[in-house]
């Protein structure tokens, strides 16, 4: 009996000890960003069939490979998912890392040749807090976390998208946004948001140096994911930022651009990422919610529930 539990001891003691041992077997890399693409039933397949293409233009974009493997520690990592109602999240590329030219290749041609689909409501609050266990699984240390959320609607269904912001800023996950600013009939009759932009800028992003990057149609959206991308991955600000070598072939980064947070972090604020938000929207960060329920009303007499 006695040998068994010096064996258990021995096995004890192999093991890591402390949540910083773990944490010392990720491999360091300069971002996680993660992807989340909007596929609710406001997005028609050729709409997200130019979104994707987006997506696939901007990483097979020298200037942003040059980016990617430019940083102190030469790699990133990525994952892609899409998003629709509040439990709808599809996974279509895991985190993987992207450390040479034809680990980016690669990437990118699993992205183009992933099946395109589409859902039904417009959740960003479950996209960001399925990104939040996204990032909390991830098998890399980043120096910097990114959730990057693009979409043509605000949120109108699962919970209120400021307290699903909060609980990843809580975790150090800076919030940048695309909203695109649909120029095309909605499919059910649902009018366009022309105040999406401000919408994202007041209720969507967060984090120290977080911005917004308008899309203004679908067309315009390959042009403002390269832009958003290029800024991320170099860590750019929308006024610049450390790493200006990577400014060439960019044009004026505060063109189309809607600042969130210009400033820097002092060392105190490294700590609360909660503190970097815009007052809330004039119109409430439930906006979303209430169109939604007024609209269902009106056309048919009942809830969206």
């Amino acid at each position: 009996m006695r040998v068994l539990v010096y064996l258990f001891i021995l096995v004890l003691l192999a093991l890591p000890s402390t949540a910083q041992e773990r944490t010392q077997d990720k491999k360091d890399i300069d971002l996680a960003l993660a992807l989340g693409i909007d596929i609710s039933g406001s997005i028609d397949p050729e709409e997200a069939k130019l979104q994707r293409q987006g997506y696939v233009m901007a990483f097979r974009d020298p200037v942003i490979v040059k980016a990617i493997l430019g940083g102190p520690n030469g790699r990133i990592a990525v994952a892609y998912y899409e998003w629709s109602d509040s439990w709808m999240q599809k996974l279509l590329i895991d985190w993987t890392l992207l450390d040479s030219e034809q680990a980016i290749a690669d990437f990118v041609t699993r992205l183009d040749e992933a099946p395109i689909s589409i859902a039904r409501r417009t959740s960003i609050s479950g996209a960001i807090r399925y990104a939040v266990q996204l990032f909390g699984r991830s098998p890399y240390e980043p120096t910097r976390k990114v959730l990057d959320i693009s979409g043509d609607g605000s949120n109108n269904d699962g919970g209120l998208v400021t307290d699903m912001r909060y609980e990843a800023l809580k975790e150090k996950i800076v919030i940048n946004g695309l909203p695109i600013m649909n120029d095309r009939p909605n499919p059910f009759g649902f009018p366009n948001e022309e105040d999406l932009d401000r919408y994202y800028l007041h209720c969507v992003t967060g984090g120290p140096r977080s911005f917004v990057e308008v899309a203004h149609n679908f067309d315009d959206f390959p042009r403002a994911v390269r832009k958003k991308l290029l800024q991320e991955v170099a860590d750019l600000g929308p006024h610049g930022g450390p790493r200006r070598d990577f400014d060439i072939g960019l044009g004026s980064l505060t063109d189309g651009t809607r600042l969130a947070q210009a400033r820097r972090p002092r060392p105190n604020d490294e700590e609360d990422y909660t503190k970097f938000v815009r007052p809330e929207y004039e119109l409430g960060c439930d906006v979303g919610e209430k169109r939604s329920r007024e609209f269902w009303q009106r056309r048919f007499g009942v809830s969206p529930d």
